[in-house]
C-alpha cells in the first residue's frame, strides 16, 4: 500500500544513491555514452563515466505515482552526478488511469519525453480476468492525455494468447492500437507463471489453458498488420515507427553499459561486471542508511558467458549479429564453433545468414529460446 512518508524517504535515499555513485573499479570511468535507470522502482541511467548519459528510464513499478517535486529531485540527482546530454531520452513507465493531465504536463516540463504503459488488451473482460485495475477507457484516456501534455513518443504493450481470447478479438485489439498510432508498440505472448492467480485458475478449470497455436497465429497477424501500418519489427517483442526504437532498451540487447538505482535495480559495466540492488524496500532503505549502498549481488562474467550473452541478446534484435564483429571481440568464428547448430537452425528455417549478419527469421523469433539455448 502506498505510503507518502515512506515514498519521501525512498526518494531521498535514491537521490543519495545516485549522487554518491562510483564506478566498479577506480579508474573505470570512460567517455562512452550510457544510460541511467531511476527506480521508483528502478531508475537506470544511460551512463558511462566521463560521464555522458543519453537515456534515463524511470520504471520497475509505477513511477508515475511520484509527485512532480519528487521526480525533479531524482532527475536533479542524475544531472548532478552525470553529464546528461541535451538529446537525452527520458522514459517514464505508468499504469493507465494513474495519471492526471496536470501531472503529465509537469512531468513533460521536467524533461520526460517518452511514456510507456501497459494497455495489454482493449477488452474489459480480458482485463478483468487478468486482474488488472484499469479499463480500456483508462488506456484511451491516458493516451490522449499524454498527447495533450505534449508527448510525441508514446509506447504501450499488448498481450496475445490470453485465455478465451479469439483471433477476431485480437484483431479488434490491433484495430484499436493502430487507430491510436503510438510511436512504439511492445507485444508479448502470454506466459503463465506458477504461483499467480491465473495459473491457479487454469489449474482449477476456472479459465482455459492458452492455445499456443492460436497465439502463434496472433503473432503472425500482428506482424503483418504492423507492417501494413508502417511499423518496423526491430526486436523480438517490439515494433516502432521509423526512428522511434527504444534507445534505452536497445542498450540492454547490444551490451552497452547501464547503471541502475533503487530497489532491485540492475547494472552492467559493459565489459564483465553485473550487479544488483536489494529487492525489498525496507531492507533497501536500511542498507542505504547503514552503508550508502544497497548492492547485494555482484557477478563477474567469464569470457564464455560474455560471448554467449553477446549472441543471444544480440539475436533479439531483428537486424541480427555481425559475425565479423563477434570474431573481432571474442576471437571466435561462430560459423566454426557452432557449425552443427547453425546448420540445424538454417534447415529448420529459424535463422538466416545475410552477408555478415546472423539473424532470426520470423519463425525463429517465435522459437527464439530454442535457438538461444544452443549458445548458452
Amino acid at each position: 500500500m502506498y505510503s507518502a512518508p515512506l515514498a519521501d524517504r525512498y526518494v531521498s535515499r535514491l537521490a543519495h544513491e545516485i549522487e554518491s555513485w562510483r564506478p566498479w573499479f577506480e579508474g573505470e570511468e570512460t567517455a562512452t555514452p550510457g544510460e541511467v535507470n531511476l527506480d521508483p522502482n528502478d531508475i537506470t541511467v544511460g551512463v558511462d563515466v566521463g560521464i555522458d548519459v543519453d537515456t534515463i528510464y524511470c520504471g520497475g513499478g509505477t513511477p508515475s505515482l511520484l509527485s512532480p517535486a519528487q521526480l525533479e529531485t531524482l532527475l536533479g540527482a542524475a544531472r548532478s552526478r552525470f553529464n546528461v546530454t541535451g538529446e537525452v531520452e527520458i522514459t517514464m513507465e505508468m499504469n493507465p488511469g494513474t495519471v492526471t493531465p496536470d501531472t503529465l504536463s509537469s512531468f513533460r516540463a521536467l524533461g520526460v519525453n517518452r511514456a510507456s504503459f501497459g494497455a495489454q488488451t482493449f477488452d474489459d473482460d480480458e482485463l478483468a480476468r487478468l486482474g488488472r485495475s484499469h479499463t480500456s477507457d483508462d488506456t484511451r484516456r491516458t493516451f490522449h492525455c499524454l498527447r495533450d501534455a505534449g508527448f510525441s513518443n508514446v509506447s504501450f504493450d499488448l498481450i496475445a494468447g490470453l485465455p478465451s481470447q479469439s483471433l477476431d478479438g485480437w484483431k479488434r485489439n490491433l484495430d484499436e492500437a493502430f487507430a491510436l498510432r503510438p510511436e512504439h508498440l511492445s507485444f508479448y505472448l502470454l506466459e503463465v507463471h506458477e504461483g499467480t492467480p491465473l495459473a491457479d485458475h487454469i489449474r482449477s478449470g476456472i479459465q482455459p489453458k492458452p492455445d499456443e497455436d492460436l497465439a502463434t497465429e496472433m503473432y503472425e497477424v500482428m506482424l503483418d498488420r504492423a507492417g501494413d501500418h508502417g511499423y518496423r519489427h526491430y526486436e523480438i517483442s517490439n515494433l516502432c515507427l521509423p526512428g522511434y526504437e527504444s534507445r534505452h532498451n536497445t542498450k540492454y540487447w547490444t551490451g552497452a553499459p547501464y547503471y541502475g538505482f533503487g530497489c532491485s535495480a540492475h547494472s552492467y559495466d559493459g565489459r564483465s561486471h553485473r550487479w544488483a540492488n536489494e529487492r525489498d524496500l525496507v531492507r533497501y532503505l536500511e542498507k542505504m542508511d547503514q552503508h550508502d549502498s544497497a548492492r547485494v549481488n555482484e557477478i563477474q562474467l567469464t569470457e564464455t558467458e560474455r560471448q554467449a550473452e553477446a549472441v543471444f541478446l544480440g539475436l533479439r534484435m531483428m537486424q541480427g549479429v555481425s559475425l565479423q564483429e563477434h570474431e573481432r571481440m571474442f576471437g571466435r568464428d561462430l560459423r566454426s564453433t557452432h557449425q552443427n547448430d547453425l546448420k540445424r537452425f538454417l534447415e529448420a528455417g529459424l535463422i538466416e545468414c545475410s552477408g555478415d549478419l546472423l539473424k532470426l527469421t520470423r519463425a525463429g523469433a517465435l522459437l527464439s529460446n530454442e535457438v538461444f539455448s544452443a549458445f548458452v
